[in-house]
């Protein structure tokens, strides 16, 4: 329909289907209650089935299960595995180090950069004390 505004796009390229969504409650034979995101919270979430679409299985979507041990206060206790990486970040008048960090209770692909200092504090174990760092020519040795 020409003018007309589809999930905060107007025009021919303005999106026909989205999701997937979770379906709560079948309704009846022909209508689904779907849940919906907060963004479209304001959307009325019961569907006639000739406006949903089948899902197509992805094995990329499935998500492993991993094993957590959990304290009595069901809190963990994140450990780092290794260092992945090193850099400088120049700031104005300031250098900060900076090391990459691979998590122990997180997916394969999860890292983050944080800073040497505090990790240094955090995890003395995983730096060498005979490791020099000369922030001149980016370097350690």
């Amino acid at each position: 329909m020409k003018g007309q505004t589809r999930f905060g796009v107007k025009g021919k390229l303005a999106p026909h289907y989205i999701g997937p969504y979770e379906i709560i409650e079948k309704i009846n034979p022909v209508t689904y209650q779907v849940a919906l995101t907060p963004v479209m919270e304001n959307m009325h979430n019961v569907f006639y089935i000739s406006m949903l679409r089948d899902y197509l299985r992805d094995p990329l979507h499935v998500i492993k299960l991993t094993h957590v041990l959990l304290k009595d206060d069901f809190t963990y206790e994140e450990r780092l595995i290794q260092i992945v990486n090193r850099r400088i970040k120049r700031l104005r008048n300031k250098e900060i180090l900076l090391v990459k960090v691979d998590w122990q209770n997180h997916r394969e692909t999860y890292a983050m950069w944080a800073t040497e200092e505090d990790m240094m504090k955090r995890y003395p174990d995983l730096f060498p004390l005979d490791l020099a760092f000369f922030p001149n020519e980016g370097i350690y040795v």
